[in-house]
């Protein structure tokens, strides 16, 4: 029989149970296996070091690991990894609980500063999702926009629909479900009650009801029967009465179960008793990892990845921002056709909108404006029988205009709130094009995987190199670089962003920072790609960049984000390392930072405003006497490009980087002095000459004389 590839719902009600046991430990760093294996390092006062595994993907699991069991840490964090570390650094774990009887637990952790939910969600293509206190979506490893819910970036976290419990059904509401089926019995328990095939089959055994009995043909009896099979079922579980079991096939491990079941021993299967079911979890996928790698640890190989899965990953994300701007397509239209009700019932609105504004006038409680509509409704006033809805706390009115029914500002006249709705299915439609902007780029990342697919057949004999580990002082490696300068061949793996044609760079905690190279430029960021939440910086000084740090990407919902001092700290450095402080040779400068509300094109009266420039508003949060520092490198995975920006951001992302400061040589004579230099660090010259041109390596140099620090 084929092994179990993922946790039932019963496993994970029956896991739940025993996690609480870890509430208290402290995190120590996250790490991101692939793309779906989440690893927590804990600290537990009563066990020491504990590890907390979450996997999405083709294996679907979530449980608390023997530190024997771990992997080594991977390569370098990726973006994710990273967003984690800040967020949970120290927090303490606060517990986990199971979203109703789905696939779905939400794992709680708490630190002084902010609280921060993990979702996972074990069902279908698999997710996980960070969520902030206030239960938005801070980053998921997979973006879903669909028309029944939304997980993505600065949205509010969304669950699937509800689904029936059978660990919690009363009996009339069980009774119902089955009544209701035309099938036979253990398809009803496997689908209406959403037990699954395995769960349903033993709870028909431990009922003496035959699997295949037809509902039409079950009585009274058979009902209780199998009610209280699932009854006990459900008791043992909620209890956290467990007798674990392991199931082997031929010496190889093919289920876990919380109990030991009837339908396990019936197929003559070796069982292994567990005392803890968390521990059995372990034991099964720590045994299932080994059994499904068939590599010789005698002779170490490189196994080539699984460009397919990610082929297929890029495809699904197409499908659904695809489905996202259907929605896009719809909820326009949905708002143009509440705007043109408003106009086609203008004496309507406007009769119920001067009626309220009247009583509001004259102090009269919104709540008293909402019962004289309703017995104005009650003695057929066609006004009043229109209003649906009146919200005092937001001063608006819902009404009922026929084919649909729209939610208006009741405190102003039918045109303005016609206006309104036009505006908002504009700004739906401004997503949408963001939504295919975004298309576009997940496009591209599909033909650069299959670009990369292409490279590695062609070159299938050149290793990748070792994984990274991470050195810890408990004796484990968190990474060991891949030394690409050391290589005969680096594979060339390109996916142009949208934000290279500006200066840029990531912080060392992931941050995109995005710079203008003129005034066309700085106009455009301000105005185009600048949005709520991103962080507005300028060197003191004529002749600087309009410099952004941003929160959220240009197709993201805008969101506030609680940036760590060091991003800021190197947002400041670039600002003035590219302004005119460089160009006069001087080593520091002032730099401020301001709310993008605070960034304005109207000039005071009877002044004038310079293309490039802007009116700041408000207070400032300065960087004083903020160093230049400059780097430059190149950047060999996950794509081979130059890389530029201060020092700490550049050694982060680059294989091997140079640093300048202020000097002698003009920018397109300190560029050639550059690429010479690093084509001499690397063994595939070749490699050099493709990604890291003179040209390139000037982009990334501030105007005026530049020189290499030794």
């Amino acid at each position: 029989m084929d092994p179990k590839r993922e946790l039932s719902s019963i496993d994970l009600a029956a896991l739940v149970t025993e996690l609480g046991r870890y509430e208290g430990a402290k995190v120590d760093k996250a790490y991101l296996y692939g793309e779906d294996l989440l690893r927590l390092k804990m600290r537990d006062y009563d066990r020491g070091r504990v590890e907390l595994m979450i996997e999405v993907g083709d294996v679907k699991r979530a449980h608390m690991a023997d530190p024997d069991h771990v992997s080594d840490a991977p390569g370098r964090p990726p973006n994710f990894a990273k967003m984690l570390r800040n967020r949970l650094g120290g927090a303490d774990f606060a517990g986990v609980s199971q979203y109703e009887f789905d696939r779905i637990l939400v794992f709680e952790f708490e630190r002084p500063d902010a609280n921060t939910t993990i979702v996972a969600e074990l069902f279908g293509q698999g997710n996980i999702a960070v969520l902030d206190e206030h239960g938005e979506v801070v980053q998921s490893l997979e973006t879903v926009r669909l028309k029944s819910r939304t997980v993505a970036p600065g949205a509010q976290y969304e669950f699937p629909d509800s689904r029936v419990d059978p660990l919690t059904v009363g009996y009339e509401a069980f009774e119902r479900e089955m009544a209701a089926s035309t099938t036979d019995v253990v398809r009803t328990l496997a689908t209406q009650l959403n037990l699954g095939g395995l769960y349903a089959e033993e709870v028909c055994t431990r009922a003496g009801v035959d699997k295949e009995l037809d509902i039409e043909e079950a009585d009274e009896s058979t009902f209780r029967d199998i009610y209280d099979a699932l009854d006990d079922l459900a008791t043992r579980v909620r209890a956290g009465d467990f007798d674990p079991r392991l199931y082997l096939d031929d010496e190889r491990v093919v289920d876990v179960t919380p109990f030991p079941l009837a339908e396990r021993e019936a197929e003559g299967l070796d069982e292994e008793g567990y005392d803890s079911f968390n521990d059995a979890v372990d034991e099964y996928f720590y045994r299932f990892d080994r059994s499904d790698d068939e590599t010789d640890d005698t002779e170490p190989t490189t196994s080539k990845p699984d460009f397919e899965s990610e082929i297929a990953k890029q495809k699904r994300i197409i499908e659904q921002q695809q489905q996202a701007i259907e929605g896009f397509d719809e909820q326009a239209d949905a708002e143009r056709a509440k705007a043109e009700a408003l106009y086609a019932n203008y004496d309507l609105v406007d009769e119920i909108l001067t009626t309220i504004q009247s009583a509001r006038s004259e102090g009269v409680p919104w709540d008293e404006i909402g019962e004289t509509l309703q017995a104005g409704a009650e003695q057929g006033i066609e006004a009043a029988a229109a209003v649906v809805d009146v919200d005092g706390s937001n001063g608006t009115v819902t009404i009922d205009l026929g084919e649909t029914r729209a939610t208006v500002d009741a405190t102003t006249g039918v045109e303005k709130n016609a206006d309104e709705l036009y505006k908002e299915a504009k700004r739906v439609e401004e997503k949408k094009e963001g939504a295919k902007a975004a298309i576009e780029n997940t496009r591209e990342d599909l033909e650069a995987v299959k670009a990369r697919r292409e490279a590695w057949e062609a070159d299938d004999d050149e290793g990748e190199g070792d994984g990274d580990e991470d050195a810890e002082a408990d004796g484990e490696d968190e990474y060991e670089e891949v030394d690409w300068t050391a290589r005969q061949s680096v594979p060339i793996k390109r996916n142009e962003q949208w934000y290279e044609r500006f200066r840029w760079f990531h912080t060392t905690d992931g941050f995109l920072v995005i710079g203008g190279r003129n005034a066309d430029q700085n106009e455009e960021l301000v105005k185009k790609y600048m949005s709520r939440g991103d962080k507005f910086f300028h060197a003191q000084a004529h002749g600087a960049p309009v410099t952004i740090l941003k929160a959220t990407g240009p197709s993201e919902a805008a969101k506030e984000i609680d940036f760590p001092e060091s991003t800021l700290q190197q947002a400041a450095t670039f600002a003035v390392s590219h302004s005119s402080v460089w160009k006069a040779g001087q080593y520091s400068g002032d730099v401020y930072m301001v709310d993008p509300d605070q960034v304005s094109k109207t000039p005071e009266s009877g002044e004038y405003i310079e293309k490039g420039s802007f009116v700041i508003r408000g207070d400032r949060t300065y960087f004083d006497d903020t160093a230049v520092d400059l780097a430059v490198g190149i950047q060999c995975e996950p794509q081979t490009r130059v890389v530029g920006g201060p020092t700490p951001a550049v050694e982060e992302n680059a294989a091997t980087h140079l640093r300048l400061q202020p000097g002698k040589f003009a920018q397109n004579d300190a560029a050639k002095r550059c690429y010479r230099e690093l084509k001499a660090r690397f063994a595939d010259e070749g490699f050099v000459r493709k990604v890291a041109s003179a040209d390139l390596i000037q982009e990334h140099l501030p105007a005026g004389g530049s020189e290499l620090v030794d």
